[in-house]
């Protein structure tokens, strides 16, 4: 398909900045920000606003609201012409603890010489951060009207944004739409994910010595390892629902009969149904040994995003941009991984996720980018930027 000029201008304008983009995608891979690292993600939040300042210009209003445990929450808004206003959202930590960088190898090229580019946190998400920034940048420099921009950047997304959740939400509620630069699937933008659970389950027996008064004695790991078994059973894969325990510590001593065990369960789900059918049946469970309390904390973190009636015409209006650029026509998918755009779409608010990095491997010591693809999903952004200058009307 053959790009409109004004298109074709700022596609090419995005190729000629292409190695400053890398430049800046690789300043913040150089910084680690595990999620639990607070002065690795203090100082990686002022080095982030500082490249926004940088490449943007001071912007009209800031504020950083504290993360308490997690890393803080910085909100940049630049002062459009038009009167529409966008929120662009990422997340500056990563799931990669301090240190991880020194042993990291990059990665080959594809099998048909494509370059990748590596780091821990390169594809989830820092690259899209940087695209974000180049962005608005290119709309800028691209004359078109341009709406308010406020960009979101959040230091807990990996561990379930348990600080920047209401930031987000009320961002989300003062802007026309939300763009969120996680990484892509692909090249597709997603617009459907799966809500997560993050259940912790505590088992309380009754401890005794293991060999010479074990009749006294109720494992709590006994019943913390049958109920394990009875919860993977409650998934129901055919419709979306998976249930992994993925962490479990209990008892004192070998020679003990364990008086408590608890466990850490990940549960992810595709409907608010599947959410009621899990809570009802995880809490119906029941262990052999009456003596063992069970008690469940049904903490849900984020609720399922699926593409809303809001979602729709701002779809349309990505794939129209996309089209624009000469581009192949814009997918959309359904992933299994939760994000930030979950807590926008459960608003009934516009939202699209995906817009950042063309790449695989999130969360696994392989992760890369698509060097060749930062061009196209920066003008993406940029372009649809212009075109959101005034509300999107559905």
């Amino acid at each position: 398909m053959t790009a409109s000029p004004a298109a074709a201008t700022l596609t090419a304008r995005a190729h000629d900045v292409s190695p400053q983009i890398v430049e800046d995608i690789l300043t913040l891979v150089r910084h680690e920000t595990g999620s639990y690292d607070l002065p690795g993600l203090a100082s990686g939040l002022d080095l982030l606003r500082e490249l926004t300042v940088q490449r943007l210009g001071r912007p009209d209003h800031e504020q950083r609201r504290p993360g308490g445990e997690c890393g803080d929450t910085l909100t940049l808004t630049y002062a459009g012409t038009g009167a529409g206003h966008v929120a662009l959202i990422g997340h500056y930590d990563t799931v990669w603890p301090t240190g991880t960088l020194a042993g990291w190898a990059q990665p080959e090229a594809a099998d048909d010489g494509r370059e990748k580019l590596g780091g821990p946190g390169i594809f989830d998400m820092k690259t899209g951060l940087a695209q974000g920034i180049w962005a608005l940048k290119l709309a800028r420099e691209s004359g078109a009207p341009l709406p308010t921009v406020t960009f979101l950047f959040n230091g807990d997304e990996e561990i379930g944004s348990l600080s920047s959740r209401p930031v987000i939400e009320e961002v989300a509620q003062q802007v026309d739409v939300t763009l969120v630069l996680e990484p892509s699937a692909h090249g597709a933008v997603k617009t459907a994910r799966k809500g997560t659970g993050i259940f912790h389950v505590t088992a309380t027996g009754v401890a005794s010595h293991a060999g010479l008064a074990p009749q006294d004695g109720a494992s709590a790991i006994t019943a913390l390892s049958e109920f394990v078994v009875a919860a993977a059973a409650v998934a129901a894969p055919e419709r979306g629902t998976t249930i992994n325990t993925g962490l479990i510590k209990g008892g004192s001593a070998i020679n003990v009969v364990a008086g408590q065990a608890t466990a850490g369960v990940d549960i992810r789900v595709s409907s608010a149904a599947e959410q009621d059918r899990v809570d009802e049946e995880l809490d119906a469970i029941k262990v052999s040994d009456p003596r063992v309390r069970i008690e469940i904390d049904h903490a849900w973190n984020r609720p399922p995003m699926t593409l809303n009636a809001a979602s729709a015409p701002l779809l349309d209006l990505a794939r129209e941009v996309a089209r624009e650029q000469g581009r192949d026509a814009l997918r959309d998918t359904a992933v299994g991984g939760a994000s930030d755009a979950n807590f926008v779409a459960a608003l009934g608010l516009p939202v699209l996720c995906g817009m950042g990095a063309v790449g695989d491997g999130a969360h696994a010591q392989g992760e890369f980018i698509y060097v060749d693809t930062l061009p196209a999903q920066t003008a993406l952004v940029a372009g649809l930027l212009g075109r959101l200058a005034e509300p999107l009307r559905g």
